[in-house]
């Protein structure tokens, strides 16, 4: 275990009750849908050694324990930690510590996924390293990167709304929705930083097309949902969502 605190704490979930807040109170079934859709796309179906980065309280937990004899859910904050193990018991072990010095040996899981984390990261390509130097070779990781070229913000760059250029390849930030930071990535540049952490790029996915406030009242979060199935695919060529899934793999060469 890392003894040492990290340099910069980025959105410290501890006394906060984010499943409550997050996704109970503001309704987001149908963003919650899309993850998972995703996440069964590209998990793959059996997983010896499993960790969830970043993971929260364990959202999403039910869709990787049916395929991984072992699983860890590792964050930053130890009250999402206890809300999981309050709920899986003994059968997800949880981890606190540094996401840019995991606590895990070099190669210890033959899988790994991190969702809707990336935005809370000045530095992926630290984050990337140790994802990729705690993976075992042949192993997969299924990663959500928060995306800056959308279509709205596109428009709003335009339009002359915004100075904030989406085809710029540098990160963007935005301190006005998190003091703390809140990072967005062009996909060529995350893309870049996984290809040189050592990842080869498996499959790509466009998910939460439809991340709409309007959208979801006017057709309910059923109806996206039957949206986002083929959209996840068709429109993964343009990394055209606010959420760019890959999977990735760690040669086994």
């Amino acid at each position: 275990m890392n003894k040492t605190q990290p340099a910069k704490v980025v959105s410290d979930y501890n006394g906060y009750d984010y499943k409550k807040i997050f996704w109970e109170d503001a309704d987001r079934a149908y963003e919650d849908q899309a993850d998972r859709m995703a996440i069964r796309r590209l998990l793959p179906q059996k997983i010896k050694n499993f960790v969830d980065i970043a993971g929260g309280y364990g959202r999403l937990a039910d869709e990787y324990l049916p395929r991984a004899e072992k699983a860890t859910l590792f964050d930053y904050s130890k009250t999402e930690l206890a809300e999981a193990k309050a709920k899986y018991g003994d059968k997800l072990a949880t981890k606190a510590g540094d996401i840019y010095a995991l606590p895990f040996k070099d190669n210890e899981f033959s899988g790994l996924m991190m969702i809707r984390a990336t935005h809370h990261f000045a530095d992926m390509k630290k984050v990337s390293a140790e994802l990729y130097r705690i993976l075992q070779p042949g192993g997969i990781a299924v990663i959500e990167v928060a995306n800056k070229r959308t279509l709205p913000r596109m428009l709003r760059y335009w339009l002359k709304k915004s100075s904030e250029n989406p085809f710029d390849l540098k990160p963007s930030n935005h301190p006005e929705i998190s003091k703390d930071g809140f990072y967005n990535y062009h996909p060529k540049y995350m893309e870049n930083i996984f290809q040189k952490s050592g990842f080869k790029i498996q499959k790509v996915l466009s998910v939460s097309n439809f991340r709409s406030t309007s959208l979801k009242k006017v057709f309910g979060a059923k109806a996206l949902v039957a949206l986002e199935k083929p959209a996840q695919k068709i429109l993964a060529p343009i990394r055209f969502a606010p959420s760019i899934y890959y999977r990735l793999e760690k040669p086994a060469n």
